[in-house]
């Protein structure tokens, strides 16, 4: 099979188009047929060898993908040959975790993508317990943009964040992946919601995902203006995907009580917190990795009522990886990218 192979760590040129040996289904397994794969930053992460040089090379990367059930293992049952599906972004490795609640605190947790090789080919093998009927309607394409996104976010913002109707709620990069999915998630739920963004250009979009007040990281203190679109009373909750300074400035945009959910550490893996305000405004702060089946599947039901929209930004071949990973790496998507084979 064809694939974007990774052959070592540092730019988006590592990643070199050619031929894999097409995986086969082992007791309990499919073989899907990759219609459309996502990217991630996450991938980018990997690619450059910030988050771990430990990877057996060759490696192929991706985590999201949309397809169709091409072949079945002995004993997979739960679907057949020509079924659209959605394989979960990430999933124990050991069968015998799948009790664990969350699902990514099981010792054997592992994205796809790290582990295993993921999506970033024509095929990949999945057990038939971690694979989600795809029964949007939507074009694979479209499909491919959600997995990893929904996973995360429902976790984020309707487990861990507990955002209800009615709430104030701040999202971070709101025209991220991560972040255009966490607004619309937010408004499903009946939330209000603010949204900071990288740079200007990016307002009119994330405006347009339902988010009331956009801020502009690069040229405005997010803090007085979120602060005053409250009344000064303080939003309920923050959802954070920056890390560094964005998570400690917006610890002073909570109301008291508040919850700030971190989720991610774009702009850095270190914060330094005032005790003193956290200690008097009986502030939380929770951690979230990623969710479980029934995480994606609440978000798919929400995007087949509308509620929730792919942010598809821009379709590159698969072999156009390297150029796919440059556009992620620079800034510049407005949504999320996609790899089709």
């Amino acid at each position: 099979m064809k694939a974007a192979i990774m052959r070592g760590y540092g730019a988006p040129s590592v990643l070199e188009y050619g031929e894999v040996p097409t995986p086969k289904p082992g007791p309990g397994q499919v073989l899907v047929r990759v219609l459309a794969a996502g990217v991630n930053r996450l991938d980018h992460y990997i690619r450059e060898g910030s988050l771990t040089q430990g990877l057996a090379l060759p490696h192929i990367l991706g985590s999201d993908a949309a397809g169709v059930v091409e072949s079945l293992g002995t004993g997979a049952s739960r679907f057949k040959v020509g079924d659209r599906v959605i394989p979960m972004p990430g999933y124990p490795l050991n069968p015998q975790d799948a009790r664990f609640e969350p699902l990514s605190a099981a010792p054997s947790y592992a994205i796809r993508g790290i582990a295993e090789w993921g999506t970033y080919a024509e095929f990949l093998v999945v057990p038939e317990q971690w694979l989600v009927a795809d029964a949007t309607g939507l074009s694979p394409s479209e499909v491919a943009t959600l997995p990893m996104a929904l996973v995360a976010g429902v976790r984020a913002v309707k487990v861990v964040g507990n955002v209800a109707a009615g709430e104030y709620v701040l999202v971070h990069a709101g025209a991220s992946g991560t972040g255009s999915t966490n607004i619309q998630i937010a408004k499903a739920l009946g939330a209000r919601v603010a949204a900071t963004v990288r740079t200007q250009d990016k307002a009119d979009f994330v405006r347009g995902l339902g988010a009331e007040l956009v801020v502009s990281l690069s040229d405005d203190d997010f803090v007085p203006k979120v602060r005053e679109w409250t009344s000064n009373k303080g939003v309920d909750a923050v959802i954070d995907n920056l890390g560094g300074e964005v998570l400690s400035r917006s610890l002073e945009t909570l109301r008291p009580l508040g919850r700030l959910v971190s989720m991610g550490m774009v702009m850095g893996m270190e914060a330094t917190i005032q005790i003193r305000p956290l200690f008097f405004g009986q502030h939380q702060i929770r951690g979230s990795m990623m969710g479980g089946v029934d995480d994606l599947e609440w978000g798919l039901q929400m995007v087949k009522e509308g509620k929730i929209k792919p942010a598809l930004d821009k379709v590159y071949q698969l072999q156009e990886a390297a150029a796919a990973h440059e556009y992620i790496a620079a800034g510049r998507a407005r949504g999320n990218v996609v790899l089709v084979p």
